[in-house]
């Protein structure tokens, strides 16, 4: 690992030579809002955003994705794989993007993610706005982001870059870097140690194993669970725009000869009533969500149980994105696991 210093009047040239030679996707301004797009110049960069709509992930995966096209018997692979930087994440979607890197590379290996993920270069950056629903300050604070290839502070004077892969350590020549010194070291950790402290919403209690402790035993508890889903939509909104979903529906869409056409997948979400419908044949079905509340709860036990022993520690990084787009506002994992724990 290096670290180095960039001052803050030669940061721009350096983001204008990386737009030049790479595609870089980074964080732009949407209105009121912000998203990861493709950068046409520097000065469209935001690194002061507080969260994007949607995750990193669709960088990877996106929503809706072409994976084999046919033609009677014979089909290929779509998979087409382009070099990029994704240039100021922050270090809870990069958390995140460690949990889908896990999740999509075991057992059967997901090819169409992965080629995307390992032809890309991740640079950080520190959270300079904090989202009106974020709670990363108390959610996985043990669990460290490791799946980048360099971090970005900004401090008084400049930035300090870290670099941890050589992917990292190859953007430093389009820009005009120094040694850091130790004062740009310290800086940089007491600004990415405060915002920690500065979440407008706190989860209250100690350690996520008590938390999957008291979830799992509230699993039988109905009416609980009946009680947080009844104003629900089922719209799936809280799971389209989580950064650690990672479920996906598979189609076949023929064209007019009926001969070719097109195998896709989109992004698909527990809290939808067709998630868990299944077929029996013959015209018949079975859904085994069939309530809002059992998918209600399906979906907390995910992010705070489910999980944990594979990821180290719950599948939720509190970038408070399912809060901020729940129509009813019933989404919030804060209020539910709060309330969980006074049961």
């Amino acid at each position: 690992m290096n670290k180095y210093f960039i001052k803050a009047q030669d940061f721009e040239t350096f983001v204008t030579k990386l737009v030049e030679a790479k595609q870089v996707i980074g964080p732009v301004a949407k209105k009121s809002r912000f998203v990861f797009e493709k950068l046409k110049n520097s000065k469209e960069l935001r690194l002061d955003y507080d969260v994007t709509v949607l995750p990193p992930k669709k960088e990877f995966f996106p929503t809706c994705q072409p994976i084999v096209k046919f033609e009677g018997d014979k089909f290929e692979g779509c998979v087409n794989v382009e070099e990029k930087i994704l240039f100021g994440v922050h270090f809870y979607d990069i958390k995140a993007l460690d949990m889908t890197d896990l999740l999509y590379n075991e057992n059967h290996r997901d090819i169409n993610y992965m080629a995307h993920r390992e032809a890309a270069t991740i640079v950080g950056s520190n959270v300079q706005n904090i989202a009106e629903r974020a709670f990363f300050g108390t959610v996985g604070v043990h669990v460290k982001p490791k799946g980048h290839d360099a971090f970005l502070t900004k401090i008084d004077d400049g930035y300090l870059f870290e670099t941890y892969t050589d992917k990292g350590e190859a953007l430093v020549s389009f820009g005009t870097f120094t040694k850091a010194k130790k004062e740009h070291e310290s800086n940089a950790l007491d600004v990415n140690n405060r915002v920690m402290g500065k979440c407008p919403e706190v989860l209250d209690y100690v350690g996520y194993e008590s938390v999957a402790n008291k979830v799992r035993k509230a699993f039988n508890n109905t009416a609980f669970w009946e009680d947080c889903a009844k104003d629900c939509f089922s719209c799936g909104s809280c799971n389209i725009v989580c950064p650690t979903c990672y479920c996906f529906d598979v189609q076949d869409n023929w064209n007019v000869d009926q001969v070719s056409g097109t195998r896709t997948r989109k992004w698909d979400g527990c809290l939808t009533e067709d998630f868990a419908k299944i077929s029996l044949g013959f015209g018949a079905q079975e859904n085994f969500r069939e309530k809002r509340g059992d998918r209600f709860r399906h979906r907390i036990m995910r992010k705070t149980t489910y999980l944990n022993a594979k990821l180290g520690g719950p599948a939720c990084v509190g970038c408070g994105r399912c809060s901020m787009s729940c129509t009813s506002d019933i989404a919030d994992p804060v209020n539910v696991i709060n309330k969980i724990m006074e049961v």
